[in-house]
């Protein structure tokens, strides 16, 4: 007999949550004064995996593709082509309808004042989901106001205001409530905590590790904050220009980067220490257009270890070792660059 935890946990505790392989989105758009059509490559080509109840973090500069990915995942906008599995299923398949995912994977976006409806009270807002998918009116009320207290919101003050009548880290808990409301399996984050002070940051930070605990979530976490990420993540994907550049356990891959990209990113965080400041930009010029993407290894026209090889050849997302993988001529065996040549020799 099929219980509901085998329908939500098909796989077992081996199997990955979330499968992402070769998404890709292209956004068409008009060239130029002729009309010439061309297209936007937000996200072309993304590979990765989250594990049972981990965090994975995705992390880049703006506009290399992070919350696009997110939105593919979700489904808010089509993705062109690339595969996506839920627990081994096809999301929108006939196994896996897309409104039984959205029931397991909810989302907390960036603007908490923009996702919450003005014109409804918070406790309508959390309860408003678990009415949609059938749960009795007095239940989804019941659910909202246990929530509220979880994440630290009494419910005889809180319940019956609206969404102006509330600070940004006082909204921000009222979306992570609604988040569960349907008591989901992957929470989606995207700068989930970017816009609050500090001090208001720290507390939702340290809620949202002890909610991953208590109710068995597993995180997707997108932030700009490399800090943050360090704090929260399991493991961190590092993007550039719709593409996983590097991918490998946080520890790992923000203590000692393999990709370039990644090295940078770090370089470029500010430090209260003034024997320790950037002297040195650690990357020049902007990032290049995705309208037309330069060949080969994306970051080579930025990039300090840049050969011709990198111009010719499309690095592949190769494990260096264990679960640290990354596209990199430059850190692969016999990719033709002379480091990685280097390499083989040690």
């Amino acid at each position: 007999m099929t219980t509901v935890a085998d329908i939500r946990d098909r796989g077992g505790p081996a199997q990955p949550l979330l499968t992402v392989d070769g998404l890709i989105k292209h956004f068409p758009i008009k060239k130029g004064l002729g009309g010439k059509k061309a297209v936007v490559r937000a996200v072309d080509g993304v590979d990765f995996e989250i594990l049972k109840g981990e965090t994975l973090g995705i992390v880049g500069e703006s506009g290399c593709g992070k919350s696009t990915t997110a939105k593919l995942i979700m489904g808010l906008i089509a993705h062109d082509s690339g595969n996506l599995l839920f627990d081994g299923e096809t999301i929108g398949s006939r196994a896996l309808p897309m409104r039984q995912f959205r029931a397991q994977t909810q989302m907390v976006f960036q603007d908490s004042y923009s996702s919450l409806n003005p014109r409804m009270t918070v406790e309508a807002s959390i309860a408003f989901g678990p009415q949609v998918h059938g749960i009795p009116t007095r239940q989804a009320i019941e659910r909202a106001r246990s929530l509220l207290a979880r994440v630290g919101l009494e419910p005889t003050r809180f319940a019956a205001r609206y969404p102006h009548e509330l600070s940004g880290g006082q909204r921000q808990r009222v979306n992570i409530a609604r988040a569960l409301a349907l008591e989901p399996r992957l929470v989606v984050l995207d700068e989930a905590v970017s816009a609050l002070d500090k001090s208001v940051e720290a507390q939702v930070l340290n809620l949202l590790l002890d909610l991953k605990q208590d109710f068995n979530l597993t995180y997707l976490f997108i932030s700009h904050d490399l800090n943050v990420v360090r704090f929260i993540c399991d493991r961190v994907a590092v993007m550039y220009l719709g593409q996983v550049v590097e991918i490998g356990p946080a520890d790992t891959v923000l203590a000692s980067p393999s990709h370039p990209y990644t090295a940078a990113l770090l370089s470029s965080m500010p430090s209260l220490d003034p024997d320790n400041r950037t002297q040195v930009a650690p990357l020049a010029g902007d990032p290049p257009n995705p309208i037309d993407p330069p060949s080969g290894c994306r970051f080579h026209p930025r990039c300090t270890l840049a050969e011709p090889v990198c111009s010719a050849k499309v690095p592949p997302l190769d494990t260096v070792v264990d679960l640290h993988r990354v596209a990199c001529l430059a850190r692969q065996p016999g990719s033709g660059h002379s480091a990685a040549n280097a390499l083989v020799a040690a």
